[in-house]
């Protein structure tokens, strides 16, 4: 308890203190936003920063921060470590900066940011990936919820009819302004979302048959999978997620000061980080150790598992919290999913965004790739989507280090993106060595070589920092400048 405790006050602590340093560093000022200078009525609206907190929260959370919390608990506490230090240094930083350089080019995606400051090469890689990486995320989240809720209904309400009922809300939620049916819903699912912890977290402190235990470096994962890289793909949303890369610039779009940056973007990450490290705690403490979590994901899946933690803690209440937080929330993430794609499409095509036309010209194919998609078996290509969505988030830290080597207000602070770009990089490279959807290599091969991609990538940035400080210095004392 004292561990769970201790990690909760760390990351309020992180938010006041590091959020603060990361935002001094990005140098956020009076300039007009896009949602002022914009404001098309479709996707660059003015929103209330509190407003823009809770769906950031909703666009990056989704059903992420508790699957992902109770599938890395399964390496026991030392996944605390991993949700508390990975969101204060990597995934808070990489959400406020994919947010905040978005918003200085106008709200621009990743895609279109990763062409921009690495290169037109990476700007065609970054586009064809990003948008698969959507599509695949929007598919998922229109089987999973419909399988749920055919189960929860009457047998002649088949999962087919239920997942034409989430395609139509789908075209609404991509088709119309951001205003009109995400910016009325997602504040409330997302307070629904940190209500659903809070209580899970109050149960946990009164009632006494749950203990929560300390922190270990010990890896405890009954199938014996190695904390290096797999618990650092496992957990992903709660600690950093590539996938909140293609959010961040929806709500870009909608901030009216520069200033609300680190409450919208560093926030949103912390308050999921929070909801992450209850999930973690309340699978190991609720079950008693990481065997029996184990077992009962098996057995019943993290849908499974939350709505019995979640009954059993809160009664009835609990329940009905449960039912809507692994059927809503991942159809909150698909939705945005595919307005993200609609958006990257937009750009990619030149077809403005605030013609219902042009609207419709890329959404119904989108849709309806989806929707064939939802006919195949995607427990295979799912396999790949933690590792994509792990190497999107190393992508968009490079992206964030040249930007602020190319144009922050101080250089030396792209070491805060560098960082974690480098410890990402070598997660990423590793787990694709040694996963059974990769190469299967063992261990002794793949740590060398992810550890080595990573040091070759940070000695690169680190000759490209040495050479641009050198010419900063040259042209100062030059006279003619």
């Amino acid at each position: 308890m004292v561990s769970f405790i201790v990690a909760l006050i760390v990351l309020i602590i992180g938010y006041l203190v590091y959020g603060r340093l990361v935002s001094k560093v990005f140098s956020p000022d009076d300039r007009t936003t896009p949602a002022v200078s914009v404001n098309d009525g479709v996707d660059c609206i003015p929103m209330k920063t509190w407003k823009a907190v809770l769906i950031q929260l909703l666009n990056i959370a989704g059903t992420g921060p508790i699957f992902g919390a109770l599938m890395g608990a399964c390496f026991g506490p030392v996944v605390f470590l991993w949700i508390v230090f990975g969101a204060i240094l990597g995934g808070a930083v990489h959400d406020y900066m994919t947010g905040m350089i978005s918003e200085r080019n106008g709200g621009a995606s990743i895609a279109e940011l990763s062409g921009k400051y690495l290169g037109r090469p990476v700007l065609y890689i970054m586009r064809v990936f990003s948008v698969l990486l959507l599509l695949l995320t929007g598919t998922v989240f229109i089987t999973s919820p419909a399988a749920l809720i055919a189960k929860l209904t009457p047998s002649f309400l088949p999962q087919t009819l239920w997942i034409v009922v989430i395609l139509i809300y789908y075209v609404l939620a991509t088709l119309l302004p951001i205003d009109k049916v995400i910016g009325k819903l997602y504040p409330v699912f997302g307070v629904i979302l940190i209500i659903m912890a809070i209580s899970i977290a109050g149960a946990m402190f009164i009632l006494p048959q749950y203990q929560i235990p300390e922190i270990t470096l010990a890896d405890l994962h009954p199938d014996d999978l190695p904390i290096w890289p797999f618990m650092f793909i496992t957990v992903a949303c709660g600690a950093i997620s590539g996938f909140h890369a293609t959010q961040s610039p929806m709500m870009a779009k909608c901030i009216t000061s520069e200033k609300e940056g680190r409450k919208v973007f560093y926030g949103a990450m912390i308050i999921e980080s929070v909801i992450a490290l209850v999930w973690a705690a309340a699978g190991v403490a609720f079950y008693g150790g990481t065997t029996m979590l184990n077992e009962a994901l098996t057995a019943s899946g993290q849908s499974g598992a939350v709505y019995e933690i979640s009954k059993t803690m809160l009664g009835s209440v609990g329940g009905v919290l449960a039912i809507i937080g692994v059927v809503v929330c991942p159809i909150t993430s698909g939705d945005t999913a595919f307005r993200s794609a609609r958006l990257i499409l937009g750009e990619w095509t030149k077809l403005d965004q605030k013609k219902i036309k042009n609207r419709l010209i890329i959404t119904i194919p989108l849709l309806a790739a989806g929707a064939v998609l939802t006919q195949l078996d995607f427990n295979v290509l799912w396999r790949y989507f933690s590792w994509s969505n792990q190497t999107l988030a190393m992508i968009a830290l490079w992206v964030a280090t040249a930007y602020l080597m190319k144009e922050g207000k101080y250089r030396f602070g792209s070491f805060i993106t560098a960082m974690p770009a480098a410890f990402m990089s070598a997660v990423s490279m590793t787990y694709i060595l040694m996963a059974d959807e990769g190469f299967k290599l063992s261990n002794t091969v793949s740590y060398p070589i992810g550890i080595g991609f990573a040091a070759i990538l940070f000695v690169i940035y680190t000759i490209v920092f040495t050479r641009g400080t050198k010419k900063e210095k040259v042209d100062n004392n030059d006279p003619v400048h």
